[in-house]
């Protein structure tokens, strides 16, 4: 049988990797191509020959997904895999209806063709939403193992948006190696608070590469998994996070639906913001597709650096970029700080949005009159910060999980919001390490 023509479909992360672990060296298969969504300035590059493997001295060529259905036809694709995540049940669904109707088949790969085993434990933190909470509690995890002498390394997620060759394998021990490697704003935000926390995180694209370069320093790693998206490694013990303030989602959301029944933990974040029958609709669904999970319920707790700059203000909130975008979250961190110290008004930053920025808030209407801190470029990094330095505010609060000020000049009062997972009631993590006789 001649080899199978394949396409991935997916947003430079879960794609490469479904790639590199089930089909790189694959006889039975030809990859004609990736397309991409989500993510800026990606389509029109190729996936490298230095990493596609023996079979593609070339590399893989990327197209943006607009051109799926001509791909499928020009070259008679037999199929379409599917390899982006935090997206609804629908939008697979349709995605799927596209394909099958242009010929195709229409395949999502499962864990055992795209896990990889580790020879250290690992630690999966998973999520059902962008936004959930998921960050706080890898900080958490590492920190208590950290606290009982264990040496930890976080293997994060892929964002790789730049020089792919480069970024096969990225190790981050310091502030410095984030200008090293010219991150992204979403990059920074991932990988900053585990290094002010004193650790070391990797990224990049060959994930076995990287987890065999990350075993030789670690006697745990850390998954800290981005989007909703499953882990790419084999876990000894997983979380996930499920939120309250988007109640349902973690039923009609792929994959996070798969991630909240591969929890052997499900932590209930936000439960100090949240609404009662939010917090019980969410509890009643991981009983229903995960009855064996352990749950823990927890609160988000809010820090603000310096509340007069908020305290009978008119502020500019600076929220987490994809929490809002594809995240669809109607406020963060820094809302809930607004709120808590009483700003007198909260302004919207629409009529002053320059470029990509001005962009993003027509691919995202729902967004509001908040601002996302968005920098997938050199670009769009001084369009966020003209747009806040045009804003006709008082002060800036900041709720990103960084020290944006540390990175664009702001010309008004600014303060940073923090915020860290504290458990409630006698079910905690600490608890659940010790059993599994991790700590």
């Amino acid at each position: 049988m001649p080899p199978k023509k394949v396409v991935i479909m997916g947003a430079a992360g879960r794609d490469f990797h479904n790639f590199n672990v089930f089909f790189r060296e694959n006889k039975n298969y030809t990859v004609i191509a990736f397309t991409a969504t989500q993510i800026p300035n990606i389509d029109g590059r190729i996936y490298p020959p230095e990493l596609s493997g023996s079979l593609y001295p070339n590399g893989i060529k990327i197209y943006e997904e607009a051109m799926l259905v001509d791909l499928i036809k020009e070259h008679q694709i037999d199929e379409v895999v599917f390899a982006y995540s935090d997206v609804p049940f629908e939008y697979v669904m349709t995605k799927a209806s596209i394909v099958n109707a242009a010929g195709a088949s229409f395949v999502l790969l499962g864990a055992k063709d795209t896990m990889i085993k580790s020879t250290k434990p690992v630690i999966s933190i998973l999520a059902v939403r962008t936004g959930s909470g998921k960050s706080q509690t890898s900080r958490k995890i590492a920190n208590l193992l950290r606290a009982a002498g264990k040496k930890v390394v976080a293997i994060r997620h892929p964002m790789p948006y730049g020089d792919l060759v480069k970024q096969r394998v990225q190790r981050f021990g310091s502030l410095e190696d984030l200008t090293f490697h010219k991150c992204t704003i979403e990059e920074i935000e991932e990988y900053e608070p585990h290094i002010v926390s004193g650790g070391v995180i990797y990224a990049g694209v060959d994930y076995e590469a990287i987890l065999r370069q990350a075993e030789t320093e670690a006697d745990v790693i850390i998954w800290d998994g981005g989007n909703n998206d499953i882990s790419f490694y084999e876990a000894d013990l997983t979380f996930t996070v499920v939120d309250p303030h988007r109640p349902g989602h973690e039923l009609k959301y792929y994959p996070g639906n798969t991630a909240l029944r591969l929890a052997d933990v499900a932590v209930i974040n936000k439960v100090d913001s949240a609404k009662k029958e939010n917090i019980e609709f969410v509890r009643n669904s991981i009983r229903t597709v995960n009855p064996n999970a352990v749950i823990i319920e927890a609160d988000s707790k809010i820090s603000v650096e310096h509340p007069e700059v908020i305290e009978g203000k008119r502020v500019l909130v600076v929220e987490d970029g994809p929490t809002l975008t594809h995240g669809e979250m109607e406020y963060g961190a820094g809302m809930v700080a607004a709120w808590n110290h009483k700003a007198s008004a909260i302004i919207d930053p629409r009529p002053y949005t320059v470029g990509t920025i001005s962009e993003t808030f027509v691919k995202y209407p729902n967004i509001g009159h908040l601002l996302p801190a968005m920098g997938y470029s050199n670009e769009q990094i001084k369009d966020l910060e003209e747009t806040i330095n045009s804003t006709d505010c008082d002060s800036v609060i900041i709720g990103t999980p960084i020290d944006l000020a540390r990175l664009l000049k702001i010309n008004k009062p600014a303060t940073r919001v923090k915020y860290d997972l504290e458990e409630i009631g006698d079910i905690t993590i600490e608890k659940i390490l010790k059993e599994r006789n991790l700590i």
